[in-house]
This record gives C-alpha cells, structure tokens and sequence, in this order.
C-alpha cells in the first residue's frame, strides 16, 4: 500500500485553518489522501465523535465577550463556554470567543448566529470541530443583543458582560453608558424599574421574603441574638401615598414619645421616610437598575447619575455570564 506523503507546509496550513494540533493536522492529511477540504472533514467528524461523548459534560467555565458597531448603534454579547478554567484562559480560545462575536454582531438571534458562516462552514459546526481540537465540549450558552440610539458595555475580567442602550446620544455618553454596564454587570438588575414588576410577583415575593426572615428569626431568638426586622412591603411599588403617610405619622408618634420638640421634626422626618423605604424596597434595589445605588456614588440612585446627563434615558439593558 502507498504511503500518501505530507509536506510540513500542508500540515501548517491545516493547522491555521482549524488550531488542531499537528500530528491531529498530518493524520487528517493521510486519511484524506492529501485532500485539504477532505482532511477538515476528517477532523470535523473527529470532533462530533468528541462532542457525542461529552455532550452531558457541563461547560461552566468559558470567556464572555462583548462588540459593539462602529456607529455604538448595535452591541452583541456571547457566551463561548468550555468545561475547564484552564482553556477558558486560553489565548487562542479567547481569539476564538472574540471571532464568534464578530459574527454574533450582525445577527438578531442565537439560531441566525449559530447557521452563520465561520470560514466556509457554520458556527455550529465550527464549535464542533473545535471541541474535537481542544476536546472539550464547546458552546454558546448566552447571546444577547441590543439596539439603541447610543450603546455601551462592559466586561469583568472575561466572566460577566453587559450591554446598555442609551435613548439618546449625549455628551460623555460613553462614560455614561460603560458606567450603567458596569452597574449592571456587577448587581445583576433584572428589569429597569419596581414600575415594571407584576403585582402579583411582587405580593408573592414579599410573602416568601418575610417567611425566611421569621424562620431566621426563630433561630435567632434560640441563639440570643437581635432579631432582623420583617419588613411589610419589598418595592416602591407597594407605597403609596396612604402607606407613607402612615409612616410619617408612625415616625411623629416616635419624635413624641422620645420627647423631641415638634420644632425640630422637620429635620428629623425626612431621614426617617428615607429609612423607612429604603427598609421596605429591597426587592427594588437587587433587581431594578434605576433603584439601585449607584456603585460609584452611594448617595444617589443610579436614575439621579443618569440624570445628571441631561435629556436621556435608559431604554435597554442585556447581561451575560458564565455558568
């Protein structure tokens, strides 16, 4: 039987063309007889073969990545997930993972991005000639994208990314808009505002809320310890104008039995409605960005900083993360 002979430069060539290794690269090339496009199709179903056997694997660990247009009018953000650490700090996987969201950058969803095409072939198909390359389960388990007159992002260390799209194009927008993806990367807002919440998922949360503080402090008062106190209400959603009036007057009613003089109330009341709602919407502060305080200024709300830009307004955020 005739040895089918490979050139150094074949093997070189293949591996560019896929990152397989190079004795993966000369024994495709053999098993192709020399057939460049045959030997990417050896290796390609090298790669389903892998893929078969870790399909149950889980892939947790990875790299998120962010693109924005050159208009900052579009930004995608992906997901490229692997099962070790180790590769996701891997150069070449982190190029890859940047390669993808080029392509991400001009498709509306996951299933558009995944049939694109990646140098002849799809991405699907790409992820599974890599995983054969790398032999790790490879996939894209977040995509997001946003449109907006203005959009921004951020990514923490290559594990969170977040985009946000602004309504406006304002000066300093790109401060603005790194500074809100920022806040959502690192609180991980679900929605906008407590005026976007349901009622009914708001009532139900609040009975679960206060059910595991009363459970705790059951514990608490076995151990001696200050109880933690059981709030009625969980968002801004729940007060209005009867339930804060209520507050002020349950706030006077302390003022007198401590024996401060009305004359000074007025310097008194307002920190303690402040008090009072920060205590009853901490459902607000961990899922809506506008409510939340603002990382880098925890004296104003992050609606207060955007406003401290004038005329514009958040119309959108997406957030990606590992795992």
């Amino acid at each position: 039987m005739e040895t089918v002979k490979v050139s150094a430069a074949d093997v070189k060539n293949l591996r560019e063309a896929t990152g397989a290794g190079m004795m993966d690269c000369k024994k495709a090339l053999v098993e192709a007889g020399n057939d460049f496009d045959k030997a990417i199709d050896v290796l390609r179903k090298q790669g389903q073969k892998i893929a078969a056997k870790r399909a149950d694997r889980d892939s947790t660990e990875g790299v998120a990545v962010t693109k924005i247009n050159d208009e900052n009018t579009a930004g995608v953000a992906i997901v490229l997930a692997c099962e070790t650490d180790f590769v996701g700090k891997n150069e070449a996987f982190v190029n890859l993972g940047s390669q993808f969201a080029d392509i991400a950058l001009n498709h509306d969803s996951k299933e558009s991005f995944l049939a694109a095409d990646f140098g002849g072939m799809s991405v699907a198909d790409k992820l599974v000639e890599q995983t054969g390359v790398i032999g790790e389960k490879l996939e894209i388990t977040a995509f997001e994208r946003v449109e907006a007159a203005y959009v921004g992002a951020y990514t923490h260390i290559g594990k969170i990314a977040a985009l946000v799209g602004l309504s406006a194009v304002v000066d300093n927008a790109e401060e603005l808009s790194k500074d809100l993806a920022m806040q959502v990367a690192s609180m991980g807002a679900t929605t906008l505002s407590y005026k976007d919440f349901d009622p009914a998922f708001v009532a139900a949360e609040t009975e679960a809320r206060i059910a595991v503080i009363e459970k705790d402090n059951i514990e608490l008062g076995r151990l001696g310890k200050t109880l933690k106190n059981v709030p009625k209400y969980i968002s801004m959603s729940q007060l209005n104008e009867a339930v804060l009036a209520q507050a002020e007057n349950d706030a006077k009613a302390e003022l007198t039995a401590e024996g401060k003089p009305e004359k000074i109330w007025d310097k008194i009341l307002p920190g303690k409605i402040e008090r009072f709602i920060a205590d009853n919407t901490t459902l607000d502060m961990e899922q809506c960005l506008l409510d939340q305080t603002f990382i880098k200024d925890d004296k104003k709300n992050v609606a207060q900083y955007v406003a401290t830009y004038g005329d514009v307004q958040v119309s959108t955020f997406k957030r990606v993360t590992l795992g």
